[in-house]
């Protein structure tokens, strides 16, 4: 395969976007660099790498053929950037997306690894919500007519109609009558940005996933509880050093996503699935034993969700700390339920497409802030989105004052962290993303396959598809040398090519499920 240069045109010389596709499409290695650029092609900002390719026969060890990327297209390997965010790269996310359904969906379904029996185990799927810092402008629909939520069309209520209502301390309107359509930029925004209360919200995004761990842990009391009250036998484990104990004889797995709503507070999609114990295989997946329900699970989640609180560290700015809860609206729900139209695709579909985002429902999308970049985003006089950062930023300072005695100011944002332990000084690190620093899917471990096994897998397929790569193992020592591709140009006719190619594989996938469809009627 033939070299490229790396620079398409002169620099200095003004070469339009179609000028360049022209210049790349009539060279004859076009159709080499093509190919070249498919495990990148789509994504953004793919990453140019340099260096030496081995390959290495498996079964002997001896080298079979060594390649430098000044031999390749362009002089480089490109790889995908792997970024699972929507907003920065397209490609990369719909890649994310279906790996976050397909983790999603063998918790519910099996597959892959997953027994099939676990599509008999009782699930729900339940939204924990934040609760109040103030009143937002919102959305309601009282009742829907339409057929389509997704393209719901149907006639609001007021947004906050209140006929007794005067205004604020602060002399804004406590009210508003206004009917938001669902694209309207004051959705989500307080009606009054001083009486809101920003690090209250901050500290609540930013231990909700604590919060989450001990509800998680008081579901799994309360059903061994009622396996207790009714004689369920708990089951006798052997660990490892054969140290004995006795475990509750079912146990709750969930698979979680996190959501930022407009209002910038975090809410948090959650499948819990009840699996009973196997005392002989600790990590098997096995049926619950009579006597426990989906009735239990829903009743122990809203137990759960009223009795379990967190108060945290105290901080100069609250020596008390702050209560952090759930909010009121808890929604559980069951899948496959009879009277539902919440099936197990759907939810795993739901759950994917929030897996790829992060604050763009605010309007936002920030990367890691820093002292020298934290005043062009902070204000304490701002935006929703600029005090709840500014905030992050202040209750993750060092000390209080602004080193004289006197209060802190908005200049002594910039302040850095004190050596000792500050449970709020990770806030500054998490300020971009108004202060939640979890992960937005998370699983329990025996819940369902790894994003790690599933990549694993399709690595796998590539090299057993090519015969001369079943045998071969690659060994690149390879160094970064920038992101990006070379010209707008290059980034056409890639990007092209790879929606060609996806658009072919879904063409696929529709005609073989036609087709089993077709042998499952004839059957």
């Amino acid at each position: 395969m033939s070299s490229t240069p790396l620079t398409l045109y002169r620099p200095g010389l003004a070469v339009g976007r179609d000028a360049q596709v022209l210049h790349r499409a009539a060279s004859p290695a076009f159709s080499g660099w093509l190919e070249h650029t498919r495990p990148a092609g789509g994504c953004s900002r793919p990453i140019r790498l340099t260096g030496t390719i081995v390959a290495v026969d498996r079964n002997t060890g001896h080298i079979t053929g060594q390649l430098h990327t000044d031999e390749l297209p362009d002089r480089t390997l490109y790889k995908a950037c792997g970024n699972r965010r929507e907003s920065v790269c397209h490609d990369c996310a719909w890649i994310y997306r279906g790996d976050a359904y397909q983790v999603v969906c063998r918790g519910l379904t099996g597959g892959k690894g997953v027994p099939d029996s676990v599509g008999r185990h009782p699930v729900v799927f339940v939204t924990f919500t934040a609760p109040s810092f103030g009143p937002v402008h919102h959305r309601h629909v009282p009742r829907h007519t339409c057929r389509n939520r997704q393209r719901c069309d149907c006639r609001p209520a007021p947004c906050r109609a209140r006929s007794t209502a005067g205004t604020c301390p602060h002399g804004q309107p406590a009210a508003c009558f206004a009917r938001h359509d669902s694209d309207d930029p004051r959705l989500g925004q307080p009606l009054c940005l001083d009486c809101y209360d920003h690090a209250h919200q901050v500290v609540w995004n930013y231990f909700s996933g604590e919060l989450w761990r001990r509800t998680k842990q008081a579901i799994e009391r309360h059903l061994a509880v009622l396996c207790r009250k009714r004689g369920i036998p708990f089951v006798r484990a052997v660990s490892a050093s054969g140290k004995v104990r006795w475990v509750p004889p079912v146990r709750v797995s969930h698979g979680k996503v996190a959501e930022m709503q407009r209002r910038a507070a975090v809410h948090f999609h959650t499948l819990l699935r009840l699996d009973g114990i196997d005392a002989d295989d600790l990590d098997a997946l096995v049926p619950l034993p009579d006597g426990i329900t989906v009735d239990d699970l829903e009743e122990a989640v809203h137990t759960g969700v009223s009795r379990i609180t967190v108060t945290t560290p105290a901080h100069p700015d609250r020596p008390q700390g702050w209560l952090v809860a759930w909010g009121e609206q808890v929604d559980v729900r069951r899948i496959n339920a009879a009277d539902d139209e919440l099936t197990d695709g759907k939810v795993a579909a739901y759950l994917a497409k929030y897996a790829t985002k992060a604050t763009e429902a605010t309007g936002h999308s920030l990367t890691r802030l820093t002292p020298a970049t934290i005043d062009d985003y902070a204000d304490p006089e701002g935006d929703h989105v600029a005090r709840l950062i500014d905030a992050c930023w202040h209750l993750g300072r060092s000390t209080p004052t602004n080193g004289t005695g006197g209060a802190a100011t908005a200049g002594d944002r910039q302040g850095g962290l004190d050596a000792k332990p500050n449970v709020y000084g990770r806030l500054r690190r998490w300020a971009h993303m108004l202060g939640f620093g979890g992960h937005f899917l998370t699983k329990a471990r025996r819940y369902s396959v790894t994003f790690g096994q599933l990549r694993d897998a399709r690595a796998t397929y590539r090299c057993t598809e090519d015969d001369e790569l079943a045998d071969t193992i690659t060994v690149g020592t390879l160094t970064y040398i920038g992101s990006g591709w070379l010209s707008d140009g290059d980034a056409l006719l890639a990007n092209t090519a790879a929606r060609q190619r996806r658009e072919s594989s879904r063409v696929g996938r529709e005609e073989l499920a036609y087709e089993a469809w077709l042998a499952g009627t004839a059957a």
